[in-house]
């Protein structure tokens, strides 16, 4: 019998151990004290992107291991307990989540009534993260949400609410901008603000606008060492929504970052000029082999037109903000060429220089700052100055290299080379210090309505121009 009761003990205690990246409905309780000395626990709702599990890819010093995820049966949560279990399970600092799932139809509902945690994470199907936002934020918990957190114009008045009671509850809402903490964009953000060689950045015109921004993205990609497996829906406008409210979230981010840093924009500030969509094709062979679904969806059907599926993932905008023109345009491919993956194009023209983020095969399809088309002074004279205050920016060994009579590079260590994936946890970090303070910067909340007013226009001006 005591033999027995070792054995039971011991696969209780194997068990107890093994929590992290199972989908148990029930996991072992933590010490109390222990529960109580971290400031944040997370609540992960209708994981169906890539981009839910990633916030977790590493740990956190405030935030619990134990994470309460809801959803709905299905492979999406399946596939986001699988990567948490894969980072739990890495060589390299594996993370120690304890996943804590609940499943089923009244999946929201149940994270509601449970309220097991003070930040819902949400990266998934877009249709109803309008919906899920307002009620979380009813709710006083903090969101931290992937973009887009709207796909549909009709949604804007609702963000705007949610934003007001947020911040009658003192609690915060935030959108993921992974961008941010690329190391050329933060450059070319950095030394558009030195006048010396930067002058000041133009108005621009429709034609030829004083900042362009442009995104290539490809449906097949490799995720944390594997192919990314993408649930059907993502194919479908509806529920992931449209290129041009999607990734251009980023875009018209990056372009409100750099050009009016820390500044309280509008969407009075904001007049849209031009936009238009237009859809990629998918073949039944290009959906199978990123879906793993045989045939069309009858959901798709009706987008399919000559045994293709049309997806609107690609869009284009020109608008003017302040009185500056800009251009944001998203594009979906199938796949990217081989040794390439999602690229990034960027260009500010100032009064003295243009400011250049390139990444294509010629850059290895590595992001590259450029500085060219150098007007008003000698390229020696000019190349001294950028050097000197390339030296006082917070980053070392950068390297000024001239590529041709009137172009100069600047060539970044290694170091600095930072992953996609990688930035969530950059991202993660930064609100989990917004959380610490109670506030957001004074900046942020207008920044985000300003940009999702871009956006959502945007959409309803190309879907009137046929």
């Amino acid at each position: 019998m005591k033999k027995l009761l070792l054995i039971i003990l011991a696969i209780y205690l194997i068990v107890s151990s093994c929590g992290s990246g199972s989908s148990n409905h029930q996991s072992v309780k933590t010490d109390v004290s222990m529960e109580n000395s971290y400031q944040v626990k997370l609540l992960t709702v209708d994981p169906g992107h890539f981009h839910a599990a990633l916030v977790q890819k590493i740990m956190y010093d405030q935030v619990s291991p134990d994470v309460h995820v809801y959803a709905n049966e299905g492979p999406d949560y399946v596939q986001h307990l699988d990567r948490i279990k894969s980072y739990n399970n890495r060589k390299d600092a594996p993370t120690s989540w304890n996943e804590i799932v609940y499943t089923g139809p009244d999946f929201f509902e149940k994270m509601l009534a449970e309220k097991a945690g003070n930040v819902v994470v949400l990266s998934g199907n877009n249709r109803k993260k309008a919906e899920y936002i307002t009620r979380s934020i009813n709710a006083g918990i903090n969101v931290l949400a992937d973009k887009p957190m709207i796909i549909y114009p009709e949604d804007f008045q609702a963000l705007e609410a949610a934003f007001a009671k947020a911040k009658e509850k003192g609690i915060l809402l935030y959108d993921i901008m992974t961008e941010r903490y690329e190391v050329t964009t933060i450059l070319q953000k950095l030394l558009s603000q030195k006048s010396d060689i930067f002058g000041t950045l133009t108005t621009g015109t429709k034609e030829e606008p004083a900042v362009t921004k442009v995104s290539i993205h490809h449906f097949s990609k490799i995720i944390s060492g594997n192919a990314l497996l993408r649930p059907a829906w993502f194919f479908d406008v509806r529920q992931q929504g449209e290129g041009i409210v999607d990734v251009t979230t980023h875009l018209v981010d990056l372009v409100q970052w750099e050009c009016f840093p820390e500044q309280i924009l509008n969407p009075s500030d904001i007049s849209m000029i031009s936009a238009k969509r237009w859809p990629t094709l998918i073949s039944h062979d290009e959906f199978k082999g990123v879906t793993g679904f045989d045939n069309f969806p009858d959901f798709l059907k009706k987008d399919v037109k000559e045994g293709k599926l049309n997806v609107f993932s690609n869009g284009e905008m020109v608008y003017q903000i302040k009185g500056i023109f800009a251009k944001v345009s998203v594009e979906w491919k199938y796949q990217a060429p081989p040794g390439g993956g999602d690229t990034h194009y960027s260009i500010m023209h100032g009064t003295k220089c243009d400011l250049i983020i390139k990444q294509g095969a010629e850059e290895k399809f590595l992001p590259v700052l450029y500085i060219a088309n150098i007007k008003g002074t000698k390229m020696s004279e000019f190349t001294s100055k950028l050097k000197e205050i390339v030296g006082t920016l917070p980053y070392d060994s950068l390297v000024v290299e001239a590529v041709d009579k009137n172009t100069l590079r600047v060539d970044i260590p290694k170091k600095y080379r930072v992953s996609h994936e990688e930035h969530f946890g950059q991202v993660t970090s930064r609100f989990l210090e917004y959380i610490k303070e109670g506030k957001l910067p004074e900046w942020e909340v207008p920044g985000m309505i300003t940009k999702y007013y871009t956006t959502t226009s945007a959409l309803k001006m190309a879907r009137a121009n046929k």
